[in-house]
């Protein structure tokens, strides 16, 4: 490339200002012309020189093996609106990892401390923050939310010399720990016992309910202190969330107590188990059936249910277990409230049941009679009718209460063998009472009412069924895993998907089917 200049300045501009002030300043103006000129006009041979410019960005971030023997594989995280996720595999120390990264500033700093990508260790058990620099002074700032195996707490459970848990009726010693993975406060190695627990879910599935007990009360997942644990498995319930939805309608409900429960992980002996769904057990207790030493927890259930040391009366309806307290048959205990429940019943299906000094209202709490079959109708579920689970209580002096709500994984349409896998129909209300009750229109017109009250709610239960399948996105993938549950039929389910959402999406829909079809029932009443 050639080019020429010739400068002649005038006489005039030449008699003001210093000959040479003025080259210089068209000096440093022509260089800039003439490179401009050399990039357009040169030919392809002609080098090109780029200026590095710094950012505030991380543009990958990653976990390699050979950085964390811990991990199974390497883990590549997702960038987004400075963010970054990823999840770390079951059995890697979250507090001890070394994190591989590219960035466009000068340099990365956490916690005070520059960050070389392979090299620092640092804690990501809990969010990490790190600020990425430029030698000019601007930064940007990521949040680091790195989730642990599924992102629930995972419970430890170890049995003397690693006994398997394979009966129902004798507790086998041990420990267990637990780690909150940020959610929850950790719990050191403490004793405990543990035993089956369930009918069909021991009997018939692979994976096993269970009850734990403590020596002292004890705290699990944020939930009063107290010595029994259930461990539901929650197995013929893809969706793993019918019983925690139907805790959630208690909640709404005026019913005195609901049970809590939470999600986690289960290991035992060293095994993944799968995950579970831990609640409190239904027992009188301080936080839980509040009746007192004098009150009375009752059970509607099944002959073949019982244990040995069980004691139950009938009412022409019912058999009824007593629950709590422990009592003997023929003591004053047991024949004031067996003279009760059958008095009550005997009144309600008399001919002035409907009397409101002297009929059923003189004997029972209305409002939680009403909340418990609403939720139990709802829900269609299939042991509400009239088979077990079914627990009502009483302090003496006081009116017989329904509740606590138990056992809803075969609700919402989840069996094959009865009209209760419908979202259509009647089901609870030919319960032997309900169906009674249901002849005095005083009470019908309270049941009307009160359903508008659960119908008004019903996009807050569609959002908790979201929420928690949001909640299990890493679970459910790892429990089927274990389990091999989606996509092949499972006892009871009527219907069955190849997906986790695919299953709560049906729940979905059979719950607002439902819905609308109790809503016009109700108003044809």
């Amino acid at each position: 490339c050639k080019f020429q200049f010739i400068f002649n300045p005038s006489t005039e501009i030449a008699d003001s200002i210093s000959f040479k002030q003025i080259v210089m300043k068209k000096f440093w103006s022509l260089l800039i012309i003439i490179q401009m000129m050399i990039f357009n006009s040169c030919g392809d041979e002609s080098p090109i020189i780029e200026l590095e410019v710094q950012g505030t960005e991380i543009t990958k971030f990653s976990f390699l093996v050979s950085d964390n023997p811990g991990l199974r594989s390497n883990t590549y995280a997702t960038i987004e609106n400075d963010v970054i996720q990823g999840r770390l595999s079951f059995g890697v120390d979250m507090k001890n990892m070394v994190a591989s990264f590219e960035h466009t500033g000068a340099q990365i700093m956490s916690n005070n401390q520059i960050q070389i990508s392979g090299k620092t260790l640092n804690d990501f058990s809990s969010i990490q923050n790190y600020q990425v620099t430029t030698d000019d002074g601007k930064s940007g700032q990521y949040e680091v939310d790195m989730t642990y195996f599924t992102g629930l707490p995972i419970v430890y459970i170890e049995t003397t010399n690693n006994e398997e848990i394979d009966s129902k009726d004798d507790y086998f010693t041990g420990s267990i720990s637990m780690e909150g993975v940020g959610y929850f406060t950790d719990l050191t190695s403490s004793t405990m016992k543990i035993r089956g627990r369930g009918n069909s879910t021991w009997g018939i599935h692979p994976k096993k309910p269970y009850q734990l007990k403590f020596s002292d009360k004890t705290e699990m997942l944020g939930m009063p202190k107290d010595k029994k644990w259930i461990f539901l498995a929650e197995f013929s319930d893809k969706s793993l969330i019918r019983n925690k939805i139907a805790f959630e309608m208690g909640y709404l409900s005026q019913l005195d107590y609901t049970p809590q429960s939470e999600f986690a992980e289960v290991v035992i002996n060293g095994n993944y188990n799968g995950i579970y769904n831990i609640s409190q057990k239904v027992e009188e207790s301080d936080h839980r059936v509040l009746i007192g030493d004098t009150g009375y927890l009752l059970e509607i259930d099944q002959l073949g249910r019982l244990d040995a040391d069980d004691v139950y009366f009938r009412t022409s309806k019912f058999l009824i277990n007593i629950k709590e307290p422990e009592t003997e048959y023929n003591s004053n205990e047991f024949n004031y409230v067996n003279d009760l429940i059958n008095e009550f019943e005997n009144v309600l299906m008399g001919s002035q049941f409907t009397d409101p000094n002297q009929g059923y209202a003189k004997y029972i709490d209305i409002d939680s009679f009403i909340d418990w079959y609403l939720i139990s109708e709802i829900t269609k579920n299939q042991d509400s009718r009239d088979f077990s689970s079914i627990f009502l209580n009483v302090i003496p002096g006081e009116k017989i209460k329904m509740g606590p709500l138990w056992d809803f994984d075969l609700a919402f349409g989840n069996v094959d063998y009865s009209e209760s896998e419908y979202p259509t129909g009647f089901w609870v209300k030919h319960h032997a009472w309900y169906d009674r009750l249901f002849q005095d229109e005083v009470f019908v017109e309270k049941v009307k009412n009160r359903f508008l009250y659960y119908k008004e709610n019903q996009s807050f239960i569609l959002e908790k069924m979201d929420y928690y399948a949001a909640q299990l996105r890493w679970s459910q993938y790892e429990n089927d895993l274990k389990w091999d549950l989606f996509g092949r039929y499972v006892w009871p389910n009527p219907v069955f998907f190849n997906s986790h959402q695919a299953e709560v999406d049906h729940l979905k829909s059979w719950y607002i089917e439902r819905m609308n079809w109790l809503d016009t029932a109700y108003k044809g009443m």
